[in-house]
């Protein structure tokens, strides 16, 4: 249990999924810097409608809670960690209203708080969707650690609010004052963005928020070469489906079997959602926004196929990959089978082999390794 204290209340934060003796923090030094700003130029009234864009996990919106907040995230984990610290602070569940990164609030806002994504693409697509909600004496201010802001970042508000300026560094942290030109003409939006699947026919379709989303990333390349096929796999999940061309190809070989697609990323499953249903039409299929495999009934699964996050925001480690090993046992039938791929370096075989008691490499090349594990 950590406590952050703003200038505007205390609050009891923690990271979302919640875990046993977490040493990390649900904010940075950018939620305290952006905090401090929105006081020191008194931006806060009654009638004032907020908007935070790329809260962690509440530090800014819960910090105000009491103007009209709307918080806009392409995380899942993001909106339920919100939720669950807004429970532990007794805050009203309905302080703060949600969207997902495709949904567009109604209205104009006031005052807009924007997280700096550490995507460039996923920055220009927000502020693309930003602009139309601003008027011009909306007050907008970015903030993010300084090694996430670049002179492209910069240059990206130019384009696309308006005349942009920067603070000095505070605890490696930086604000971002974009100024709202009502005369600027941005381009249009790019995204979604394509590509052809090469060796097939298939259109991918990417939403900003996408892992690799001009091309076929060589991992994923190593594993669609290797994908299984066979009679007994009715049920198949994409675990972290990302634009779901794993699921894709794995439905292409095994036509019978119904295949179930989760990120905790909503451009994620909505892109998967877009290819799959280019692909086969009507064919069915489940798409879903969730944590690892939540809400899958246990023992109902005959094949999942994971490719592994490392990262979840900014910190790097294996955690999330070891979740997703715990809920693929739960969630395979006896017999079923865990497919992963992964970086030869991140040490996998032994984390499988303790938890399922068996660990098969399937394929190898000098980068990329592909296990199975198999729940007896």
């Amino acid at each position: 249990m950590q406590k952050l204290t703003t200038p505007f209340n205390s609050l009891i934060l923690n990271r979302f999924p919640r875990r046993n003796k977490e040493q990390l923090r649900a904010w940075d030094a950018a939620d305290e810097y952006l905090l401090q700003q929105v006081r020191s130029e008194d931006l806060l009234s009654e009638q004032c409608r907020v908007l935070v864009v790329n809260d962690l996990f509440g530090a800014l919106s819960l910090s105000l809670h009491q103007c009209q907040t709307t918080v806009i995230s392409d995380s899942w984990l993001t909106h339920q960690g919100i939720l669950a610290n807004a429970d532990d602070n007794k805050i009203p569940k309905d302080a703060v209203q949600f969207c997902n990164s495709l949904e567009q609030p109604q209205g104009k806002f006031d005052l807009v708080l924007l997280k700096i994504p550490k995507s460039l693409a996923m920055l220009e697509d927000q502020l693309i969707r930003l602009r139309p909600l601003l008027h011009e004496k909306s007050r907008f201010i970015g903030g993010g650690m300084a090694k996430t802001i670049h002179t492209s970042t910069l240059k990206m508000f130019e384009k696309y609010i308006g005349p942009t300026k920067t603070s000095l560094a505070q605890k490696k942290a930086r604000l971002i004052f974009p100024e709202y030109d009502p005369d600027l003409n941005p381009p249009e939006s790019p995204y979604p963005s394509g590509y052809t699947l090469e060796g097939t026919q298939y259109r991918i379709i990417n939403h900003a928020a996408v892992f690799s989303r001009d091309s076929l990333d060589i991992g994923t390349r190593f594993f669609l070469q290797h994908l299984p096929h066979d009679s007994r796999y009715k049920k198949i999940v994409d675990l972290g489906c990302g634009n779901g061309v794993v699921g894709l190809i794995a439905a292409e070989k095994n036509p019978d079997a119904e295949v179930c697609f989760l990120d905790e990323s909503f451009m994620a499953v909505a892109s998967a959602k877009a290819n799959f249903d280019a692909a086969f039409g009507d064919r069915a299929a489940e798409f879903r926004t969730t944590d690892c495999l939540q809400g899958v009934t246990p023992g109902s699964c005959d094949l999942i196929l994971n490719n592994p996050p490392f990262h979840q925001n900014n910190v790097v480690g294996d955690f999330i990959a070891v979740q997703m090993f715990r809920e693929a046992k739960k969630a395979l039938n006896t017999g079923g089978e865990l497919w992963v791929i992964g970086n030869r370096h991140l040490g996998y075989h032994s984390r499988l082999k303790k938890l399922f008691g068996n660990c098969e490499t399937l394929a190898s090349n000098k980068k990329f390794v592909i296990l199975k594990a198999t729940k007896q």
